[in-house]
C-alpha cells in the first residue's frame, strides 16, 4: 500500500483523477504535463499573488469576501509615457484619415509601422533600462482601447509584440545577454515580434506539438510548421516554441529577411485579421543559435507560453471595448437618421433598449481591463481574472456586432464599405483568440477547484488508489473503512460550512445605491457557490473531467457573477450619472440570466432612457469616436436630414 501512495506522488492532481477515472495512459500523461506546466507558473509568482490568492478564488472559499481586491486602483501614467501615447494616437489617426493606414494588399503599412516606432509605441512594455518606456499594465490596456477607437489592428499589433510576442517572454524568461541583445531592438521598433506556437494539429491540445529542434554544435536545428501566426512576416522576432530532448521548449529566434529552402513563409487565406499578416512558418533544417534558449528557473516551454497569454487577455477585452465603441458611435447617426413611419428609429423602445444594452456591455469591458491591469500591476497571476476579461470581452464583441450593430443597421450592413459587412469576421474571431471561450471556461473552473481538490479531495483519490478500489462505494464496509481516514476533513468541511455561514461584505458607504445592491447580490452568490461546486465535485468524482457541460455552466455562472462584481464596483468609482446607470443595466441583464426572471416594465424604463439620453448625445465615453459616411442614403436628400 505505501508503495503505490508513494508511486503517486509525482503525479498532479489532474492526471491522477483521470487515472482513477479509467482514462488511458496517454490522455492522463498528457493532461498531467499541462497541470505540470501551470504549478510551473504559478511558482514564479509569490505565494500571496498565486491563484489560491486571488480575488475570484478567495471570493468563492473564504468565509470573508475580499471586497479591497475588486476596487479598482489609481494609474498613475508617466508624462513621458503618455506623451507616447498621444503621439502614436496621432500617427494612426492622420494616416486613416488620409486614407494611408493601408497599402495595396490591405496590410497597415511599413510607414505606419515605422512611424509608430519613432513615437516609442512598440517599446510601452519594455523597461527603461533596454530604451523602453516600462509603462504599468494599467495604463496600457485602457490606452489599447483607445488605439481600438481608431484602428482595432494597430492596437492588436501592440499586444502582439508585448504581450504573446517576444517581449514578455524575454523580458521574464531571458537572461542579462538576451535581455541586452533583443530588448532594445524590440522596443525601438527595428524588430517587431510574433510568437510562434500553433500548429496544424497543436492548438487547445499543446502536448501535440510536432515541431522539434536538436542541438548541433553552437545551433539548434529546426524542423517543423507553424500556423495561425500573427506578425509573421520574414524579418520578425519569434518565440519559436518546439520540442528539445522531447520536452516544450522556447527558443527566440530571428527570421531570415527572405524565404529559403531553410525557412518558407505558408500563405493561406483567412478572413480574420486581414489587415495583418497572418502565416504559416515552415521550418527545414532551420538554425537558431543555442544562446538563444530561453531557461525558465521552473518549468518548460509552456511555462513560458502560458505566462504572457494573461496579458493578451486583457489586451484583447480592452480592444474590444474599444471595437464596441466604434459601433456605438456608428449606431448613432444612423439610427436618427433612418425613420419609419414618420419617425426616426433612435425614438423607438427597441432601438434605445439595443443602444442601452451596448453601453452596458462597454462599461463591462472598461470595468474588466481596469480590474485585471491593476492585478497583474500588483504581482497577482490573474488567470482567473484574465479568463474572465477575455471571455466577457469577445462575447460581448459578438453580441455587439450580430445583435445590436448589424440588427440595427438592417440590410445596409451587407453593404461593401459598411463597418459591419466589412468586419464580421473580426468582430466574431475573438471568441477563439487566447483560448477559445468555454474550453476556457472549463480551465477557469479546474483553476477553482484545483485547491479544493487537492486538501479534500487527493487525500481520498491516494486512499482509493493504494486500496486498489476503481468504483467506490460508501454502503461497502470495505471501502468505508477503507476511506475511513480521509474523509474525515471533507467532513469536517462540510459540515462547518453548513452551520458557519458567512461574512456580509461591507461596501463604501458612498456606492449608489442600485450599484451597491448589485455588489451586496454577486458577494452573496458567489459565497453561496462554494457548496455548490463542492458538492459537484462529489457527485461527480473521478469521471469530473467528462462533465464538460457541467463544468462549463457553473464556470459561466460564477463568471457572471464576478463581472457583476467588478462592473459595480468599478462604475461607483466613475462620475458620470451615464455609466452609473450603463452598468446598472448590465447587471440587472446578467442577474436575470442567472435567476430566470423575466425583465420588468421598470427596467423596460430604464435601459429605454439610458438610450435615449446617449442617442442625444450624453455619452462621453464616444466623444471623439468618428463614425462613418451613411451608405446609400435616400435619394435626394440630404445625409443628417431630419425631415
Amino acid at each position: 500500500m505505501t508503495e503505490r501512495v508513494q508511486e503517486m506522488e509525482p503525479q498532479t492532481f489532474v492526471e491522477t483523477a483521470l487515472k482513477l477515472g479509467g482514462k488511458s495512459e496517454e490522455e492522463a500523461r498528457k493532461t498531467g504535463s499541462i497541470d505540470r506546466a501551470d504549478d510551473q507558473v504559478e511558482a514564479l509568482f509569490d505565494k500571496k499573488y498565486q491563484t489560491a490568492q486571488s480575488p475570484v478564488h478567495r471570493a468563492v472559499w473564504d468565509r470573508e469576501l475580499p471586497v479591497d481586491l475588486f476596487r479598482p486602483l489609481a494609474v498613475d501614467v508617466p508624462a513621458d509615457c503618455a506623451r507616447t501615447m498621444e503621439e502614436s494616437l496621432a500617427v494612426v489617426r492622420r494616416h486613416k484619415t488620409g486614407k494611408t493606414l493601408l497599402d495595396a494588399r490591405g496590410k497597415i503599412t511599413d510607414q505606419v509601422l515605422g512611424e509608430l516606432a519613432q513615437t516609442g509605441y512598440w517599446g510601452l512594455l519594455v523597461d527603461p533600462q533596454y530604451g523602453g518606456k516600462g509603462i504599468p499594465f494599467s495604463a496600457f490596456a485602457p490606452f489599447l482601447t483607445r488605439m481600438a477607437t481608431i484602428d482595432p489592428t494597430v492596437a492588436g499589433l501592440a499586444s502582439v509584440h508585448g504581450c504573446i510576442g517576444a517581449v514578455d517572454p524575454l523580458r521574464t524568461f531571458g537572461d542579462a545577454e538576451q535581455k541586452q541583445h533583443y530588448l532594445p531592438r524590440l522596443a525601438s521598433g527595428e524588430k517587431l515580434s510574433a510568437f510562434a506556437l500553433t500548429e496544424p494539429g497543436a492548438g487547445s491540445d499543446l502536448t501535440a506539438l510536432r515541431t522539434r529542434a536538436e542541438l548541433d554544435g553552437d545551433s539548434y536545428v529546426v524542423n517543423g510548421e507553424k500556423l495561425f501566426i500573427t506578425n509573421a512576416v520574414p524579418g520578425r522576432t519569434v518565440g519559436l516554441v518546439c520540442l528539445i530532448d522531447g520536452k516544450p521548449a522556447v527558443l527566440i529566434a530571428d527570421l531570415p529577411d527572405h524565404e529559403d529552402e531553410h525557412f518558407q513563409i505558408v500563405s493561406y487565406g483567412l478572413y480574420a485579421l486581414k489587415h495583418s499578416n497572418n502565416n504559416g512558418l515552415r521550418f527545414k533544417d532551420f538554425r537558431v543559435p543555442r544562446g538563444n534558449l530561453l531557461r525558465p528557473t521552473r518549468g518548460d516551454g509552456l511555462t513560458v507560453a502560458y505566462h504572457g497569454l494573461n496579458l493578451g487577455r486583457v489586451a484583447l477585452c480592452a480592444t474590444a471595448a474599444g471595437t464596441m465603441r466604434v459601433m456605438l458611435a456608428n449606431m448613432l447617426p444612423w439610427a436618427h437618421f433612418r425613420r419609419t413611419y414618420g419617425a426616426s428609429i433612435d425614438t423607438r423602445e427597441l432601438v434605445r433598449r439595443r443602444i442601452g444594452r451596448l453601453a452596458g456591455l462597454i462599461a463591462g469591458c472598461d470595468a474588466l481591463v481596469a480590474w485585471c491591469s491593476g492585478l497583474l500591476d500588483q504581482g497577482y497571476r490573474g488567470e482567473m481574472e484574465c479568463i474572465i476579461a477575455k471571455i466577457f470581452g469577445s462575447e460581448a464583441q459578438k453580441e455587439a456586432a450580430v445583435e445590436l450593430f448589424m440588427k440595427t443597421h438592417g440590410g445596409r450592413a451587407f453593404l461593401h464599405g459598411h463597418l459591419f459587412g466589412d468586419n464580421i469576421h473580426e468582430f466574431l474571431a475573438p471568441c477563439i483568440y487566447e483560448g477559445e471561450g468555454e474550453m476556457l471556461g472549463m480551465a477557469f473552473f479546474k483553476s477553482l477547484i484545483k485547491e479544493h481538490g487537492k486538501t479534500y479531495f487527493e487525500p481520498v483519490g491516494k486512499a482509493l488508489q493504494a486500496a486498489g478500489i476503481r468504483r467506490p462505494n460508501m454502503l461497502n464496509p470495505a471501502h468505508a473503512w477503507a476511506l475511513r481516514k480521509a474523509l474525515v476533513p471533507y467532513a469536517s468541511w462540510w459540515v462547518g460550512e453548513r452551520l458557519g455561514g458567512w461574512q456580509r461584505p461591507h461596501f463604501d458607504p458612498g456606492m449608489p445605491e442600485r450599484l451597491k445592491a448589485h455588489a451586496e447580490y454577486a458577494a452573496g452568490a458567489l459565497q453561496a457557490n462554494r457548496l455548490e461546486v463542492s458538492d459537484v465535485m462529489s457527485k461527480h468524482q473521478l469521471k469530473l473531467a467528462d462533465r464538460q457541460c457541467r463544468m462549463a455552466e457553473l464556470s459561466q455562472r460564477i463568471q457572471d457573477l464576478v463581472v457583476m462584481l467588478t462592473t459595480s464596483a468599478w462604475a461607483a468609482k466613475q462620475s458620470s450619472e451615464v455609466v452609473h446607470s450603463a452598468a446598472d443595466i448590465l447587471c440587472q441583464d446578467l442577474q436575470r440570466k442567472l435567476t430566470g426572471k423575466r425583465p420588468t416594465d421598470a427596467y423596460f424604463r430604464a435601459v429605454s432612457k439610458l438610450g435615449q439620453t446617449i442617442a442625444e448625445g450624453g455619452y462621453e465615453a464616444i466623444a471623439g469616436v468618428q463614425p462613418e459616411a451613411i451608405l446609400m442614403p435616400y435619394e435626394n436628400e440630404p445625409v443628417g436630414s431630419t425631415r
